[in-house]
């Protein structure tokens, strides 16, 4: 067992993972060397030739991912569409107006409004620094703790694609379903999406008891922060095509079911209505090819490792060791729980992380006797476990953004540890529970 490819080359990744090595090259590397442990070579005319067979093959299982890496550029290139609009400063300035003195109602509109980063509005991350500096100045007045500001976004962004099928969500519940087909377990995406809404109780039981432990006073310096100026923010003609832009790719998603060509027809309207300068769209593609380009990237890889593990023949000896330790579920799914909080925590994307965990845990339900619906379940709260409380996650870093723009918040102790105690701790130990049930 100690020799066995799979393990050791997830050992390894998540060792380079946690030493801060490249993520793209730590996935890449591992995944060379889980298959290059299962080669058979002599020599080293032979070491080369398995080697080259290898990444062949590595780069055949990245085509799973096609689709879902098409997406992220496509939607990348939206979010910056609305990102230069003021369409999201429009929405600042109306919070500001109506909550500027109810502290808790301010949170939770908070949460709700990036809720509809990910599904109405599929714009990630990109709303943060636009949302979130020019109401620094509000939250100091009503002493809001910014740690509390912290767990309403990360709800807000992370909830939403695990438990709904629009925008990332859709990429999600996809990426899901090809890795359950992948792995011997038939299933469809109304099977998968008829499940995953259950990870919506161990999230907003998180967020009620963040915003209940932070809402004590906490004292900020009012300094002076350069943002965006509201007072004289309008709905032009700009936002109206932008908004139009974005029905569209709501209602695609909703007809046919595909994000990649939705995205891309709500850019289009976007762009035949104005919204967008033909001078600006590629100045656009290359900024949401930086916004989201990297992680399109990351998906790829992750298919090509998932492909290599199942290719190594590795997993059948790790399925006979774990119905060697033990035939209790409870236990069994507590520890891929936690494994799964592992290996997100090092990549800091969970939809990289399915492909990984689909191809190590489905043959281990299986052989446990867990239902379909459990197996989903798991794979699912298993990939997104991690996502908030990783020091690399897009969802922190971004959080982090927005809140230090005046210099006074700790990306670490005011955005991870928080995050990973309010929503990570509930979805490994209700996540569980859940599992179980099913």
């Amino acid at each position: 067992m100690l020799s066995n490819p799979v393990l050791i080359s997830v050992f390894i990744m998540l060792l380079l993972c946690v030493l801060r090595f490249n993520v793209f090259l730590a996935v890449l590397v591992s995944g060379l060397l889980a298959g290059m442990m299962s080669a058979k070579f002599s020599n080293f005319s032979e070491f080369f030739s398995s080697l080259n067979d290898v990444m062949n093959n590595f780069i055949t299982g990245m085509h799973a991912n096609l689709e879902t890496s098409l997406s992220y550029v496509l939607v990348g290139a939206l979010a910056i569409a609305v990102g230069n609009s003021n369409l999201t400063a429009y929405l600042v300035k109306i919070i500001s107006k109506y909550l500027s003195n109810k502290k808790a109602l301010l949170l939770i509109t908070i949460a709700f409004f990036s809720c509809f980063s990910q599904n109405l509005i599929p714009i990630h991350i990109a709303f943060i620094p636009i949302l979130i500096p020019p109401l620094l100045s509000l939250f100091n007045k009503l002493k809001i703790d910014r740690r509390a500001v912290a767990c309403a976004i990360t709800f807000g962004i992370t909830t939403p694609y695990m438990t709904m099928p629009l925008g990332f969500g859709l990429i999600f519940a996809n990426i899901i379903t090809k890795e359950l087909n992948n792995s011997g377990v038939t299933t469809v995406l109304s099977e998968v999406t008829s499940v995953t809404p259950y990870l919506f109780i161990p999230m907003i039981f998180g967020l009620i008891c963040s915003l209940a432990f932070y809402y004590k006073p906490r004292e900020y310096k009012q300094l002076e922060v350069k943002y965006k100026d509201l007072s004289n923010i309008q709905f032009t003609k700009k936002e109206l095509s932008v908004s139009f832009g974005l029905i569209i790719t709501l209602i695609m998603q909703l007809l046919i079911g595909s994000l990649p060509l939705s995205a891309l027809l709500g850019f289009l309207a976007i762009c035949l209505t104005k919204g967008i300068d033909y001078k600006e769209i590629n100045n656009i593609f290359k900024q949401g090819f930086e916004l989201m380009g990297y992680v399109a990237f990351i998906m790829l890889i992750a298919a090509g490792f998932g492909s290599i593990l199942r290719a190594s023949g590795g997993i059948s000896q790790i399925v006979e060791l774990a119905t060697i330790l033990t035939q209790n579920k409870i236990i069994i799914a507590f520890i891929m729980m936690c494994v799964g909080l592992l290996i997100t925590l090092g990549i800091g994307s969970s939809f990289g992380t399915i492909p990984i965990i689909a191809t190590l845990f489905i043959p281990i339900c299986v052989e446990f006797g867990f239902s379909k619906e459990a197996i989903i379940f798991l794979i699912a709260a298993a990939g997104a476990v991690g996502d908030t409380g990783s020091p690399a996650s897009e969802a922190t870093l971004g959080v982090d953004v927005g809140l230090n723009a005046d210099g006074q918040n700790d990306h670490i102790k005011d955005v991870c540890i928080p995050t990973f105690i309010f929503y990570n701790i509930p979805l490994v130990v209700i996540g569980t529970i859940i599992t179980v049930l099913l």
